[in-house]
């Protein structure tokens, strides 16, 4: 492979493994916020329980984003540096933002939280969790500012082949933003429900019965029941969002060749796309049309149609991107979603009956079903950004244009950069999977006023 393919290849497998972490912490910081809350509200020691055994996990997780990030920033320099050079006006200022403001108030505040138990009130304590809470989530927020730019462009001018920032105010109010941060949001809330109910599944296995185990369970299944009804209605809106944005993305998404008024909806296909049609499929009248638009009509452009249009503005070249591929991951996203969506109802009748130690097959299924949320989140990343091909900034800059010299970076050298994080991250995933397991083995957490 050539150093395009493999520089791709290498943003891809680095980033799918760095977000693995990354939805984890923005969730559980906001759940352990609450459940200190609650500590703090009613005095309860069972909270106090959980917000320090589940806190491990949380710093656990947060350790190893933080180092799995590093590394994000070093491949636009290095792999990337014409889009470096074409987009860092731009991109520049949000990911400054995002380090000096939100991440250092997060890290700051993780360390007085970790080190505070003793040494700070219960109620100034808990605010302390908040502000951690708050300074991940606006991280992810500037994040995805820089992230919406490269998908709905806005306030910005060329000028000497490079975008430069026109309107600081245009990307922070981005439309992308406030139907991508939502969703990302809810993400993060239904992937820590789901961690902390499959691992307290496995506590439940073992034996472990106790109120605080039994809680979080609840905990786990409610929180994950809140994220995962959340992400389908912001995941909806970011969909309808993208039907006219980027229609291509979607049509993708859908096998969906042909313009229709009404749009039916594909449940299987199978794509040839050299001949731009659908060589086995299965749809239900209407529905895309209903989906878009909220009513059982309504035209939706079809991807030949749209790949005409582009050719003619944009110049010749293939503007649709690999239909398979778009399509599998976006259903493979909606099947967990829903997956997700009954795995938390049945969890919550079970604890209300009071009989989830009974249902051990329903136990050992929510251990895998911690998978399920992390599938959701890399196929949803997958769409994202491939569906965006071949632009890596939407309309103004092609991901062939944005590779660096091969004068200056070969593919060997990033074939061994490639091969060599990988192995990395693998490692640190590894790591911390061991860690979790461990402290799981404890199976108790450290006693009520004792400090990490």
């Amino acid at each position: 492979m050539d150093a395009l393919a493999l520089a791709r290849w290498q943003f891809a497998i680095l980033t799918i493994i760095h977000f693995f972490f990354v939805p984890l912490t923005l969730g559980m910081t906001i759940l352990l916020a609450i459940l200190e809350t609650f500590y703090v509200r009613t005095g309860d020691e069972v909270y106090k329980k959980m917000v320090k055994f589940w806190g491990k996990v949380f710093l656990i997780n947060f350790a190893l984003g933080v180092v799995s990030g590093i590394v994000q920033e070093f491949q636009f320099g290095m792999n990337w540096s014409e889009y470096s050079r074409f987009m860092g006006d731009i991109f520049g200022a949000p990911l400054a933002i995002e380090a000096l403001l939100a991440f250092y108030l997060e890290s700051t505040f993780i360390g007085i939280w970790v080190f505070g138990w003793d040494r700070l009130s219960p109620k100034l304590h808990a605010a302390v969790m908040w502000l951690v809470a708050i300074g991940s989530n606006l991280s992810a927020l500037w994040i995805l500012i820089a992230n919406s730019f490269m998908q709905e462009p806005v306030g910005y001018v060329l000028r000497n082949g490079r975008a430069e920032m026109e309107s600081f105010a245009a990307l922070v109010k981005n439309p992308n933003v406030w139907v991508q941060f939502p969703h990302v949001l809810t993400a993060g809330i239904t992937t820590a429900g789901f961690v902390v109910l499959g691992l307290s599944a496995v506590l439940i296995l073992r034996g472990k019965q106790e109120a605080w185990v039994l809680r979080s369970f609840k905990a786990g299944a409610l929180w994950g029941l809140i994220g995962v009804v959340l992400v389908i209605l912001f995941g909806h809106s970011q969909a309808q969002h993208i039907a006219f944005v980027q229609p291509m993305k979607l049509a993708a998404a859908e096998a969906h060749w042909e313009t229709e008024d009404p749009a039916a909806y594909t449940l299987f296909a199978i794509a040839d796309q050299k001949h731009m049609r659908n060589s086995v499929e299965i749809r239900v009248p209407k529905l895309l049309s209903f989906l878009v638009y909220d009513r059982m009509e309504g035209e939706v452009r079809g991807m030949r149609d749209l790949q005409a249009e582009y050719t003619e503005k944009y110049g010749p070249d293939n503007y649709v991107p690999p239909v398979n591929l778009l399509f599998y991951v976006f259903h493979l996203m909606v099947l967990a979603g829903l997956l997700m969506l009954a795995f938390a109802i049945y969890a919550l009748f079970l604890h209300k009956k009071g009989i989830v130690a009974e249902k051990k097959g329903f136990l050992k299924a929510l251990v895998w079903g911690i998978s399920l949320p992390f599938i959701a989140s890399t196929t949803g990343w997958i769409m994202t950004e491939v569906g965006r091909q071949p632009w890596i900034v939407f309309t103004l800059q092609k991901v062939e244009d944005a590779v660096s010299p091969t004068a200056a970076v070969s593919a060997g050298e990033v074939l061994f950069s490639l091969v060599a994080l990988t192995l990395v991250y693998v490692l640190i995933t590894g790591v911390g999977i061991y860690l979790v397991l461990r402290h799981l083995e404890q199976a108790q957490p450290e006693a009520a006023g004792a400090g990490y």
